[in-house]
């Protein structure tokens, strides 16, 4: 049954929800629990199963190979391949597949003794679940438009910075789940820092917390991960730690943008799946549900598509024994229909307006609409809160939202403890990050901006890379930028909220990167 295969994809330590709460946290070290009746429904875990999403992708992938699918781990896509493309890799085609990056290469740029050249994977339809700002799938939604397409909003993110701790059995309680908003990122109903955090009780002792800090905040001197670590020391938190061990620390964007950001999925030759395509319920702070059920839509969308019509068995690849070159690429537009009608949208268009009401009335009001929209009006209000404009002015990404630093003053974070709370470089070990030292850089600053990390980030926004990012990467040494690529723990956060974007993030050697064991 599935509950057996779920037990086992977790060494038997898949863990029911056996209680909720939701708590408002207060600057002072009180805490407001909201009564559970008063949540909307998308905020109740029963039935709900606690489980570490690393162990079930594993388990999945044993599966899949298990029923003769090949899996290619530690091998990176590094670019989309299009038909009819020049000596550049561009194309006006249909996409093709993908090429794996090269391998072997120094940070000079010259091949090493070990280059080996990346491999070209090509089918007839090429699926891309690469999670949140996925380089492969940003580049198709820019080359395709399939933001414009489908009259879709900008896409706004979060950044989740999560620890895995290991606590004495008298502080564990099996299946317990905690929600919070409040400290440290809102100390007034006024406040516009969109946020929250969770904690979660998963067998055998382990207790899984995080903070999600939404990327479209305002002041510079924020800094994600020291108020993650603040937000440990509020007594509603740290009596769960106490006498515990951390054991994982990671981080990863999230998509928050909802239903209204959704690009088009499809395109000639492939789609977006789960978070590439922005599948993510930010009420919840929940996705891989969702993720889950575009892998099942697309999968039977393709195969209906792909074996039917005439001849079309005689045309699949198991019976020719290679992909017809004369074939014109399908657009597999049935998968978009088929997750208009899943409870997929359903779900997404309950909550579609509340990522807004935060930006616009701040967590009171956000906290209200919500209330209302999850209760009552289900996502079938007759008006649709607008993206907030920036001073361009075009709609407010994560990136331009941040304002001058002139405009705040310095945050002063206390010091870290080394007991509950960790200086950032010690944390970034229990990651397991690993990159090969004698390759180039993965994050690449864009030549048309060049100037923009010592002339406006620096000079303008008192450098916010150096403080946005969970691994420490960026740093500025006698003003001028240093970029610690070694660190990268692929959160992706430094695409998206850079002054200007002025990071292209592309991938690194196959396999580097944190090696995620529980989390």
């Amino acid at each position: 049954t599935w509950m057996e295969e779920l037990m086992e994809s977790q060494d038997s330590h898949a863990t029911p929800v056996s209680e909720d709460a939701f708590l408002v946290l207060t600057e002072s070290g009180g805490s407001y629990q909201i009564p559970n009746v008063l949540l909307p429904s998308q905020l109740h875990n029963d039935g709900n199963y606690i489980i570490s999403l690393s162990k079930l992708t594993r388990y999945l992938g044993e599966m899949a190979e298990g029923m003769g699918v090949e899996i290619y781990p530690g091998f990176a896509a590094d670019e989309v391949l299009y038909n009819n493309a020049d000596d550049d890799g561009n194309g006006n085609g249909a996409v093709k597949g993908v090429a794996t990056k090269d391998v072997g290469i120094a940070k000079d740029g010259l091949p090493k003794d070990t280059f080996e050249r990346g491999v070209e994977l090509v089918g007839r339809q090429t699926l891309f679940a690469e999670g949140a700002r996925g380089s492969c799938s940003e580049s198709i939604i820019s080359k395709f438009d399939l933001r414009r397409e489908a009259g879709a909003d900008v896409q706004h993110f979060g950044l989740g910075i999560k620890e895995v701790w290991e606590v004495p059995e008298e502080k564990f309680k099996k299946g317990f789940v905690q929600h919070t908003l409040g400290y440290p990122l809102q100390s007034s109903v006024m406040d516009k820092v969109y946020g929250g955090s969770f904690l979660y009780h998963q067998e055998p002792n382990l207790v899984l917390c995080g903070l999600v800090v939404g990327l479209d905040y305002e002041n510079p001197y924020i800094n994600p991960y020291l108020e993650f670590q603040r937000w440990k020391t509020h007594p509603a938190i740290k009596s769960h730690l106490e006498g515990g061990t951390c054991i994982q620390y990671g981080a990863r964007v999230l998509n928050e943008g909802g239903y209204h950001s959704l690009p088009k999925l499809t395109f000639p030759g492939g789609m977006l799946l789960g978070c590439s395509a922005g599948f993510l319920n930010a009420v919840k702070i929940k996705g891989s549900h969702c993720a889950i059920q575009s892998g099942i839509v697309a999968a039977e969308s393709v195969y209906e598509s792909l074996t039917t019509g005439e001849n079309a068995e005689e045309k699949t690849v198991a019976s020719m024994g290679e992909i017809d070159a004369d074939e014109p690429a399908l657009e597999v537009t049935q998968y978009a229909e088929n997750m208009e009608k899943s409870w997929v949208y359903d779900e997404l268009k309950e909550v579609r307006n509340c990522h807004e009401a935060f930006s616009k009335w701040g967590v009171g009001g956000g906290l209200l609409y919500t209330g209302i929209a999850a209760h009552i009006t289900k996502g079938k209000e007759p008006w649709t809160l607008p993206t907030p404009i920036g001073s361009n002015p075009q709609p407010k990404t994560d990136s331009t939202a941040t304002k001058p630093a002139k405009d705040f003053q310095p945050i002063k974070y206390p010091a870290p403890d080394g007991i509950l709370t960790f200086d950032l470089l010690t944390n970034l070990q229990r990651s397991g990050t690993y990159h090969e030292d004698d390759q180039p850089s993965h994050l690449r600053i864009k030549a048309d901006v060049a100037k923009v990390p010592e002339n406006i980030s620096l000079q303008v926004y008192a450098a916010p890379e150096s403080r946005f990012c969970p691994a420490g990467v960026y740093e500025y040494v006698e003003e001028k930028l240093v970029i610690n690529a070694q660190n990268c723990i692929h959160c992706k956060c430094c695409s998206i909220k850079m002054p200007q974007e002025y990071i292209n993030w592309t991938v690194p050697e196959g396999g580097g990167g944190p090696q995620y064991q529980v989390m």
